[in-house]
């Protein structure tokens, strides 16, 4: 597997800043380390339990599995919150696209969206998102 993706030019500071940027230009991008062999998320500077540094942003694959998911009411409307389990290990939170519940276990496929003004992940039931 190559971990080499072009870098951000003129790149922000922190790592949810350069976490934003590759959404800004379409890229769904996760941090890795080679240390440990482990994908992360949330952005970060460190690598949890061993505070190793060797962070490199690298492609996701855009795949995943519904964890959990629930949906809430408001006066604006009906809203649901999902956590996935991406195939790169990390579990992320976000919102299903195009349907308000799903099965626990559905796979996943993720596309950026805007939300509230900003670039985020948003999934599709796998299904939903091969026949778009």
């Amino acid at each position: 597997m190559n971990h080499a993706p072009q870098p951000l030019q003129n790149a922000p500071l922190g790592p949810q800043a350069q976490y934003q940027a590759y959404l800004a230009q379409g890229r769904f991008m996760l941090q890795y380390s080679a240390s440990s062999g482990q994908h992360l998320f949330y952005p970060r500077i460190a690598v949890p339990g061993s505070g190793a540094t060797d962070l490199e942003w690298v492609p996701a694959s855009g795949l995943g599995t519904l964890y959990a998911i629930t949906l809430n009411h408001s006066r604006q409307g009906s809203y649901n919150i999902a956590l996935v389990d991406l195939d790169e290990g990390p579990r992320m939170m976000s919102c299903l696209l195009g349907c308000e519940t799903a099965a626990i276990g559905s796979r996943l496929q993720a596309e950026i969206v805007e939300l509230q003004g900003q670039p985020a992940v948003a999934f599709r039931l796998l299904e939903t998102a091969v026949q778009a």
